[in-house]
């Protein structure tokens, strides 16, 4: 039974799994770059002088500031797609539970089907994370970071600790997924796949809270700290931020759906799926502030500090914050994408109901699109809220100012980049769930 719940599983839903397999490739792209580049940096055959010269420009440290960032993301972001992906089988899973499937069988089940997508998604990631390790060793050459002689040398380890990473975190996220759908009964189960729980556990709400009080916390300390305390503490405050909203997602959420009613008819149908849906619109809420607070920081700081100073960034230090920044940014992207993609499929079956209810094509997709821009909202105000929590004290410690100066067009191309991407992942799905004749979706 646990062989034939994968099978139909990977076979009826495939695209449901492609949102975890393309972020565990990204997440072994990205964490097998970081160990080779580290690995690289560190080589025993270093002359000296060479060593000498990286231990002056602190590109070890960014370096090895970037691996643990790297993997933290990873488990992040695997654990948050798998864990969607599983949670989208809670029907499948009632059903055969009802035909006396065991909650140790059901588990067993979806761990091999996060083993499944997990190990050759990995694989498909090696050879792209060594291109993108000589790539960036090559950048900081041709950049005047690093001297020229230091080479690109493959990590042995990288492998089996990509793997350790991906297949790790997508066992969790698909067990963590599978709990309760494996435990409650048959019955109970499926009326929750009809009518999703509203409640937002107090567990999380309780954990989100401390998080974004900590992080407000550690706001203010940092402010008291020298910049180069206040620049290592700073990662703490959007982390912290990040999670906490993350988990208030539901609860922030439910609060913005009345707002969608301003849109018209179709956004009085969106405010009440946001408030029904709002905890699994809530998994593209941690990829999408963190994505969105993390440029904003970096923004701000180098912004705020060349205006301030006079003085521009050194192209070398540009290139390796751009490159770290876009790739953060297109990390908790694919992510968030993956999120909204794996809720909008789940709702073929409602999509369907009000179409036969009488709704048109174009009401339904109007019903999204409001939906779309409700999260869009949402996720703004919270990333600038840990933006601004984040970056204040850093300009305070540094430049003696609490005083934010960020170019106009990066707020107008992050808003865009943002709806964009929201749209991206629930319109255009939406749009291919519609073109199925809605009595053929309902059965």
């Amino acid at each position: 039974m646990m062989a034939g719940l994968t099978r139909q599983a990977l076979k009826r839903s495939p695209w449901a799994f492609f949102g975890p397999a393309s972020t565990q490739a990204l997440a072994a792209t990205v964490v097998i770059a970081s160990l080779c580049a580290v690995h690289s940096l560190n080589a025993g055959g270093l002359d000296p002088a060479t060593r000498a010269v990286l231990s002056d420009s602190g590109i070890l440290d960014v370096a090895a500031l970037f691996l643990p960032i790297s993997i933290y993301l990873s488990i992040i972001i695997v654990g948050l797609t798998m864990t969607a992906s599983i949670a989208r089988q809670a029907r499948d899973i009632a059903l055969v539970r009802a035909v006396g499937a065991s909650p140790a069988q059901v588990r067993r089940a979806v761990a091999l089907q996060a083993a499944i997508v997990a190990v050759p998604a990995t694989l498909a990631g090696v050879p792209l994370g060594v291109l993108a390790g000589r790539a960036w060793i090559g950048g900081l050459a041709s950049h005047g970071v690093i001297p020229d002689t230091v080479a690109f040398h493959a990590y042995p380890a990288a492998l089996p600790i990509a793997l350790a990473i991906t297949v790790g975190t997508s066992l969790l996220g698909a067990l963590i997924a599978a709990i309760r759908p494996s435990r409650v009964r048959p019955a109970v189960a499926l009326a929750e796949t009809g009518a999703p729980r509203r409640r937002i556990g107090g567990v999380r709400t309780v954990i989100g809270l401390v998080l974004v009080a900590g992080g407000v916390a550690l706001s203010i300390w940092v402010s008291g700290l020298d910049a180069e305390q206040a620049d290592v503490a700073g990662l703490g405050v959007l982390l912290a931020m990040c999670v906490g909203a993350g988990l208030l997602g539901p609860a922030l959420l439910r609060v913005a759906a009345p707002f969608a009613r301003l849109l018209g008819p179709s956004g009085v149908l969106a405010a009440d799926n946001l408030a029904v849906r709002a905890k699994a619109y809530s998994g593209a809420l941690v990829p999408l502030t963190l994505a969105i607070a993390f440029a904003a920081v970096k923004v701000i700081v180098f912004s705020t500090t060349t205006h301030v100073t006079g003085v521009p960034l050194d192209a070398g230090d540009r290139w390796l914050e751009v490159t770290g920044t876009g790739v953060y940014a297109a990390f908790a992207a694919a992510a968030a994408l993956n999120s909204l993609i794996t809720v909008v499929l789940a709702r073929r079956r409602d999509l369907a109901v009000l179409r036969l209810a009488g709704g048109t094509t174009a009401r339904a997709l109007g019903v999204v699109i409001c939906e779309a821009l409700s999260v869009t909202g949402t996720a703004i105000l919270v990333a600038a809220a840990v933006a601004a929590t984040t970056a204040l004290p850093l300009l305070h410690t540094a430049l003696g100012t609490w005083t934010v100066y960020a170019p106009a067009g990066f707020w107008v191309a992050g808003v865009l980049g943002v709806a964009a991407l929201v749209l991206a992942g629930t319109v255009i799905p939406a749009a291919l769930v519609l073109r199925t004749p809605p009595i053929e979706a309902v059965g």
